[in-house]
């Protein structure tokens, strides 16, 4: 039986010819394979295309400071698996809520500040349709939020050609009283997954998520599917050792997001890192990660934790 010849594609890319076998293309200067469905390779030094200088690169964690549309902007198209967002909730307008017994000022800093709902409904559209570029076509976005900010995120994604899979109530089983008592007591957030294209096929690891051990989570019965409503604690005390971002989560919420909608080598981008649970989540779980914001004192407090992360919980993250 004769070996089928290798059809040589004359399409450049990175100015290397390809090789294709089946339907896929191998570059003939590397062992990574890429789909050629969507007609352009995965490129091998993603970071290259940045012309900005990292703020901190070790491994597979590498932070940028910098405007996240910046960096969306100089990544290639179809280069992220997956990407995490906890954008500006724009609360920060001189009110005041509880946090361990004490009355405290909501006020974040300027980038939590709100611009009027125009221009905040403007953000969200720029920022998500730079995260749309950069996806794979298979690849999926979370978004979490407010109801102060989260359907303005969800009409975005819709407007930029999102195909919605769902949203999640990440419920707050000790959420801080309502200080009026007058409406009811917010305990959840909002998750919003999408993926990029909607005939495309995503990453779900069912059988992870259905089967593995979620001792914290009460709503979650073993052996059962998950469902959409998680019962997840904010961080934990050892989560905060080096100080805590206002709009930090907790890392269990991150590990899950990262575990049943990524694989091993995949990278997950997060264009509003602050303290970088997103991170630590990835890394420790074998994913590689790219982190971006504009508040330097987050990144260093992303450093700190990077490098000093308890190695216990690294541990505890490692599902699969």
């Amino acid at each position: 039986m004769k070996k089928k010849k290798k059809r040589i594609i004359k399409k450049i890319v990175n100015k290397k010819y390809a090789v294709k076998r089946g339907k896929c293309l191998v570059l003939r200067d590397s062992t990574a394979i890429y789909n050629t469905s969507y007609l352009q390779a995965y490129p091998r030094k993603t970071l290259s295309y940045i012309s900005e200088t990292p703020y901190f690169h070790k491994g597979d964690f590498v932070l940028y400071n910098a405007d996240c549309l910046e960096i969306l902007e100089q990544l290639p198209e179809n280069s992220v698996d997956m990407i995490f967002a906890d954008p500006p909730y724009f609360l920060s307008n001189g009110g005041f809520s509880l946090h361990a017994g004490k009355r405290v000022s909501v006020d974040k800093g300027q980038w939590d500040v709100s611009n009027g709902l125009k221009k905040d409904f403007e953000f969200h559209l720029k920022w998500t349709k730079a995260c749309h570029k950069v996806l794979k076509p298979g690849g999926t976005i979370w978004i979490s939020g407010t109801y102060h900010s989260i359907y303005q995120c969800g009409f975005a994604l819709q407007v930029n050609n999102f195909h919605i899979l769902n949203d999640i109530a990440w419920l707050k089983p000790n959420a801080s009283p309502n200080l009026s008592c007058r409406f009811f007591t917010a305990s959840h957030e909002t998750l919003l997954w999408a993926r990029k294209e909607k005939k495309a096929k995503h990453t779900f690891n069912y059988h992870v998520m259905k089967n593995s051990d979620w001792p914290d989570d009460f709503i979650k019965k073993p052996g059962l599917q998950m469902r959409s409503v998680w019962a997840i604690y904010p961080p934990k005390k050892e989560e905060k050792v080096f100080g805590k971002h206002p709009t930090q989560k907790p890392i269990d919420l991150l590990a899950r997001i990262i575990l049943a909608s990524t694989n091993k080598g995949d990278i997950v981008l997060d264009p509003f890192t602050g303290s970088s649970t997103t991170g630590f989540a990835a890394v420790a779980n074998d994913r590689k990660f790219i982190g971006i914001d504009t508040e330097k004192k987050y990144l260093d407090l992303s450093i700190k934790r990077f490098e000093e992360l308890d190695k216990n919980i690294k541990s505890k993250l490692k599902l699969i």
